[in-house]
């Protein structure tokens, strides 16, 4: 029951939380074509996301800050400095959520988009490589279930490569449907693997293989997204229909610091903005089917 503690202790990033993520989901309705109704000559779905953005810029100013309040509520001038820096923070993060684009969706061309998925390809390979050898580190019952789960991923990788390469030489209906199909069933293996991971009952090994796995599901998603962003709809719900395991079947495995840490690396952006980014890029993906 921690998240709800920290809830009514962090009231502010709670509300900013939320309504972010309001705001994400408002996009990816917007995208989907779903508008809930009217409301004037707008729609309902607008009219939520135009109220959370607003509602953030106030709440990145909110004037009631830690200055205006007594010392003998927020300590010393210290701790009073220290907190006021923390809602700086918050308020500018927040307004960076809302102006900055997820990063692997910007390209809106199929070429910029291959560019984009084969300059993964690398960091793909090289988290399957550690998916390979993280088996050794795992205890001796819980190392041939990691395996078979795993078995796959070398061979998905370089496929998904070879056909984002493919589809960057020759951007054509029907190499893009080989790289939407392929990439799908690579992030149905990820998180199947995510699934049998967390079967492991012995804690280290469960926490080594899930870490491991994550770092491969992390990228799968990031290029599903990119893949997503030049097909058409039909195709986008063609293989949302595909993928039998849902991300929200393995959303309880994921760590949201570790998948923010990599697309911060890969983007050379600060955490806290990919962040964001990580948690927008999985409710477009969920809110398409995913």
């Amino acid at each position: 029951m921690n998240f709800i503690s920290n809830i009514w202790k962090h009231p502010k990033t709670s509300a900013a939380g939320l309504l972010i993520a309001v705001a994400s989901v408002a996009g990816v309705l917007s995208q989907q074509g779903v508008t809930l109704g009217k409301v004037g000559s707008g729609t309902v779905v607008t009219l939520a996301s135009a109220l959370a953005t607003a509602l953030l810029g106030l709440l990145a100013k909110d004037p009631g800050g830690v200055a205006s309040q007594p010392a003998a509520v927020y300590g010393s001038a210290s701790q009073q400095a220290g907190a006021s820096t923390t809602n700086a923070k918050l308020g500018a993060w927040m307004l960076i959520a809302l102006l900055i684009p997820l990063p692997w969706m910007q390209g809106c061309t199929g070429t910029s988009v291959a560019e984009n998925i084969v300059n993964w390809t690398p960091v793909l390979q090289s988290a399957v490589a550690t998916v390979d050898s993280t088996a050794a580190l795992l205890a001796p019952a819980d190392a041939p279930i990691f395996a078979a789960s795993t078995v796959g991923f070398d061979a998905a990788s370089n496929l998904l490569a070879a056909q984002a390469k493919a589809y960057l030489a020759n951007p054509s209906a029907s190499v893009l449907a080989q790289l939407q199909t392929q990439v799908v069933t690579f992030q149905q293996q990820v998180n199947t693997a995510l699934l049998q991971a967390a079967k492991i009952t012995n804690t280290d090994s469960q926490q080594r293989a899930l870490t491991a796995i994550q770092g491969v599901a992390t990228i799968v998603t990031a290029i599903l997204a990119l893949v997503e962003s030049i097909s058409s709809k039909a195709q986008v719900a063609r293989m949302a229909a595909e993928s039998g395991v849902k991300l929200a079947a393995v959303e309880p495995f994921l760590n949201e610091s570790r998948a923010a840490e990599i697309v911060a690396a890969h983007y050379g952006e600060p955490v806290e903005v990919a962040r964001v980014q990580v948690a927008q890029a999985e409710q477009a993906e969920m809110g398409a089917g995913f």
